[in-house]
């Protein structure tokens, strides 16, 4: 019989994180872990404020599919059994683990997947003053892609100075909501000025009807205004690129089919991560292995990772070691 359990782990940041909706200093995950008494796997989230989850109310949810995970359910009845977000996911992402220790393959085999050897990660800059961001792009200036984290009064300014100081670096800016539909003609032709390559989630969700009727100079991704399959005809239209998280899909099983779809309805992919360990970032890099923008950088901002974690060169991380996941 399988067995559930879960752990909640605080995370120091190395430093502190900073976005337009706050600051922090560490960052809670909840692990999940199913055995079936030979073999075990494992799954990581994130539960995340921003979409009204707490670890108590994401733990909750966890343990009530203790009995359905003991009585056999599998990925697929799990996607009807649990809502999309952070509990699915890491109950998800845990039963991919055990499938493939059971079947002695790796993850991305059993989803047909090409997996290269290595990908390119964003590194993110925190929101800051443009000469702090400057100071930490200079520092960053090898890295092939930066995402600056945007948001205030002095985003041109920003930009501007990041660029001045990581010149060959590729850039993805996000405003976490924090832009002004009146705003957009100025900072979008700004951002397309400085070589931006993609400007993500620039308008809150759900009051983001401006990106319709406003000319694209640099393509546009949809964070928080996408979540999953669900989320896809909301953003069609607006955004010609979506951020696929596997805390907003509730797992790697939902986000491989929002891929296919996000694809068939002509959006580019970006795939992201909440700020957790390897162990979080292992299960997206399947969908690394398709995205145009890969930004699982979450490891480097901690002050401490998961051993084993990914291995990290630069901005260069290699496949999962089968005894972290997959």
């Amino acid at each position: 019989m399988r067995r559930l359990t879960h752990t909640i782990e605080a995370l120091p940041i190395r430093g502190a994180f900073t976005i337009s909706r706050g600051s922090r200093t560490e960052t809670v995950v909840i692990v999940v872990e199913i055995t079936d008494g030979y073999v075990s796997g494992r799954g990581e989230c994130v539960p995340y404020a921003r979409y009204g989850e707490t670890p108590a109310s994401v733990a909750a949810q966890i343990e009530g599919m203790a009995e359905a995970i003991a009585g056999g359910i599998d990925r697929l009845a799990l996607q009807s059994a649990m809502p999309a977000g952070a509990a699915r996911n890491a109950v998800d992402c845990a039963l991919w683990d055990l499938e493939a220790k059971r079947a002695g393959k790796r993850a991305w085999e059993i989803a047909s997947i090409t997996m290269p050897e290595q990908l390119t990660t964003a590194y993110t800059l925190s929101l800051d003053t443009p000469e702090a961001m400057a100071t930490a792009a200079r520092e960053a200036a090898h890295r092939p892609l930066l995402k600056l984290k945007l948001g205030g009064s002095e985003d041109i300014e920003r930009v501007r100075a990041v660029r001045s100081a990581a010149p060959d670096s590729e850039l993805i800016v996000d405003a976490n909501e924090g832009w002004q539909p009146d705003q957009l003609p100025v900072l979008m032709q700004a951002m397309a000025d400085l070589g931006v390559a993609l400007i993500e989630q620039p308008l809150p969700a759900g009051g983001d009807g401006a990106l319709a009727i406003v000319p694209h100079p640099v393509p546009v991704c949809a964070d928080e205004s996408f979540h999953d399959r669900t989320s896809l005809a909301e953003v069609i239209g607006r955004y010609d690129f979506v951020n696929i998280k596997l805390d907003k899909t509730g797992g790697l099983t939902e986000a491989l089919a929002a891929v296919r779809e996000a694809e068939r309805a002509g959006l580019g992919i970006m795939v992201g991560c909440m700020l957790a360990s390897s162990l979080s970032m292992a299960p997206a890099t399947l969908v690394a292995a398709v995205a145009r923008f890969v930004d699982l950088d979450g490891p480097l901002l901690l002050a401490k990772d998961r051993r084993p974690g990914l291995v990290y060169k630069g901005s260069t991380l290699g496949r999962p070691p089968p005894d972290l996941w997959g």
